[in-house]
């Protein structure tokens, strides 16, 4: 039902030419009664029953004085009687009349002479009992007093949604006068309010008769614009006695406080939660750039509308020098998240590349002085002092970013970079709750991203150890086609100490070495290293292969308490005729031409370092197209697999269409190894060819290391 459109009843009575009755005269139950000349009754109102206790029938012709008035009033009675007819002045005020039960009672006349078209005089006394106006006049000074002495605002509108009446404290709070109101809508006065809602709950407690209770309203009005107030609103109709809906009022209550209360304690909660999630998603992996990012979108949305992180360049490439620094600075953007589309991402530094920004800049400055910096309020020249160039400032401009934060990142007391916020959709500017807020979520995540960088250094050194000390490609043998592959292990995890080597020897012969040093990081590679310059020196002597792991189990006992595993096999090219020995190691992988691969039975023996133990040579045939697969645990190991199972998947993977032998290496790595494995892995795979290959460069010699 619209703001504008009447009740049904008043829309009948409007048809009918007729206003809706009031209840006022019903409630006071004014009685009327008609004297001819002489003082005798002549006409008596229904109401008059009720006032006087006699019905028409006994009252109608008798004389008014002696049925209503006692002996000692009636004079009186009579003089005032006798001057209203002869002068036609009226006359007010307070008489005691006799009830009919013989009782007196007090009321209220307002008489006045009366002439009709005939010139024939008449009295007309319009009376109330006392008691009862006196009731209804001190409801109505009392409720009067409530509504404007009352300390919450309190409006009554008619049904058509006009104002009819507000009180003083609605004039404040509202900052119009009453008179302002008087005759206007809602959406005439309440301009910067959620006034649709508003009238929709007065349209619906008007039709309904049912209360709303403490609904909130939250907004700004003309007594204070500038700031957001809370209101509880309490709707509810309004009805005369006789139920004729006389409009809809509301009153109103200011708790901007307790709303403010509810507001911080809420935004305590979030921001406890942010904290708490934050201590869940950043920092579970031991990678840099992870970590950023992890860091940049756990503050989107809830915190900022873009995130970003920066990372000194000199920090990452441990150049850093200790004092003050007052230049300019070359950063790293590490990470960029946005809470939704929008072109301030692109007018950040894209990710990966290096941005140097001068020491006028708010990030520079942040990095500098070790401090927060925060701007409330982006102004054009701030907009210059953030992002890289005037094109990229000019994309925040229109993007709508309106606040920043940049909070350092400080890992053991050194400057890491910067964690950069933006505020764009989010209309809230940054304050130093926020700032704090950044802070926390900054200190928690430079500790993973120094840790990050410090593993990281460490574990390229070893990698970088590793890889120079494994040949950089297999040398050149007879007899056989060899492809190899290392591949490390995850940045979470240091590298290990696989290792392969490819040794020629006399007599055509060639020595294929796979072996694994258990441990990991630079000992690990180091060791390795040391194991695989014994195994050239040992193998240059032409010894049997369980006889090269018996020196070598004897040295890795000297190296403290390192162990390793190891196969060791050679490979005679004239008689297709290959020695293996086993030290601990997983079993190779016989892939025969024509014929489905397989594991090599061999004796396990025991890993190199425990001593006591035996090793045992074993001898197999290896003809022109058969291929030898050795290969470390991170190849076939996971957490979830029994290992039997794992070694089965190996053999399936391998039969099927033959490779190339480069491509087979890959194309084991990629089937089998999940790209979070954390450990590392060595691959050799040999092909006996027909006739023994000579060499292209002229050398002969078998190599050692």
């Amino acid at each position: 039902m619209g703001a504008h459109e009447p009740l049904p009843d008043e829309e009948q009575n409007r048809r009918e030419g007729a206003s809706p009755p009031g209840g006022l005269l019903d409630l006071l139950s004014v009685a009327a009664v008609v004297l001819d000349t002489r003082g005798r009754i002549v006409f008596w109102s229904p109401q008059a029953d009720e006032v006087f206790g006699y019905t028409a029938e006994e009252a109608l012709g008798r004389h008014a004085a002696h049925l209503l008035v006692r002996e000692e009033h009636q004079e009186l009675v009579t003089k005032l009687f006798a001057e209203v007819m002869s002068t036609g002045a009226s006359w007010a005020g307070a008489f005691p009349i006799r009830y009919k039960d013989g009782s007196t009672r007090l009321v209220e006349f307002r008489n006045m002479r009366l002439l009709d078209d005939l010139g024939d005089v008449y009295a007309l006394g319009i009376a109330a009992d006392q008691s009862t106006l006196q009731r209804v006049e001190t409801d109505l000074a009392l409720s009067q007093r409530l509504v404007s002495q009352a300390p919450i605002g309190i409006a009554l509108l008619d049904t058509d949604l006009r104002y009819v009446l507000v009180n003083p404290a609605l004039e404040r709070i509202n900052a119009m006068p009453a008179a302002d109101h008087v005759g206007r809508h809602p959406h005439d006065i309440l301009l910067f309010l959620d006034v649709d809602t508003i009238e929709s709950a007065l349209r619906q407690v008007l039709v309904t008769g049912t209360p709303l209770i403490d609904q909130y309203s939250v907004g700004r009005t003309l007594a204070d614009p500038d700031h957001d107030h809370a209101w509880s609103v309490s709707y509810y109709r309004l009805e005369a006695a006789s139920g004729r809906v006389i409009g809809v009022a509301y009153s109103v209550i200011d708790v901007s406080e307790r709303h403010q209360a509810a507001t911080e304690a809420d935004r305590a909660r979030r921001r406890l939660g942010l904290i708490a999630e934050a201590s869940a998603r950043v920092g579970t992996t031991l990678e840099v750039e992870k970590t950023a990012q992890e860091l940049a979108q756990v503050a989107v949305p809830d915190l900022a509308d873009v995130a970003a992180v920066d990372i000194l360049d000199a920090v990452l490439a441990f150049r850093r020098t200790s004092g003050p620094h007052d230049g300019p600075e070359v950063f790293r953007a590490l990470a960029v998240a946005t809470a939704y589309p929008t072109a301030a991402a692109a007018a950040a530094d894209k990710v990966g590349d290096l941005a140097a920004y001068g020491a006028d800049r708010l990030i520079t400055q942040c990095v500098h002085t070790g401090r927060p910096v925060l701007v409330g309020r982006i102004s054009s020249e701030d907009f210059l002092r953030i992002a890289r160039d005037t094109d990229a400032a000019a994309s925040l401009a229109r993007a709508g970013a309106h606040s920043y934060i940049a909070v350092p990142l400080i890992a053991h007391n050194e400057v890491l970079g910067a964690f950069d916020l933006l505020r764009a959709r989010n209309p809230l500017p940054f304050d130093e709750d926020d700032v704090i807020l950044a802070g926390e979520l900054a200190a928690r995540a430079a500790v993973a991203i120094d840790n990050a960088r410090w593993h990281q250094s460490v574990r390229n050194a070893s990698e970088t150890l590793q890889r120079s000390l494994l040949p950089s490609h297999p040398p050149p043998t007879r007899g056989l086609d060899i492809a190899s592959l290392y591949q490390p292990a995850q940045a979470s995890h240091e590298v290990g100490g696989d290792w392969y080597d490819v040794i020629p020897l006399t007599g055509d012969k060639t020595a294929l070495v796979v072996g694994d040093v258990m441990g990991n990081g630079i000992d690990a590679a180091a060791t390795m290293g040391r194991l695989r310059t014994a195994t050239c020196a040992f193998a240059d002597l032409d010894l049997d292969p369980d006889q090269v792991l018996q020196h070598l189990d004897k040295i890795t006992q000297g190296l403290e308490h390192y162990i390793a595993t190891c196969i060791y096999a050679v490979y005679d090219p004239h008689a297709h005729r290959c020695h293996i020995a086993n030290a601990g190691h997983l079993p190779p992988v016989l892939a025969a031409a024509g014929r489905h691969p397989r594991l090599l039975d061999l004796p396990t023996g025991a890993p190199l370092g425990v001593g006591g133990v035996p090793f045992r040579t074993t001898a197999f045939d290896l003809s022109p197209g058969d291929r030898l697969l050795l290969y470390t645990d991170g190849l076939v190991e996971t957490r979830h697999h029994p290992i039997d199972e794992r070694l089965n998947t190996l053999v399936h993977t391998l039969d099927g269409p033959r490779r190339p032998l480069d491509v087979t290496c890959q194309w084991l790595l990629d089937s089998l190894r999940h790209p979070d494995d954390h450990d590392d892995v060595a691959l050799l795979i040999a092909q006996a060819t027909s006739e023994p290959h000579r060499p292209t460069d002229g050398s002969a010699e078998p190599t050692a290391l």
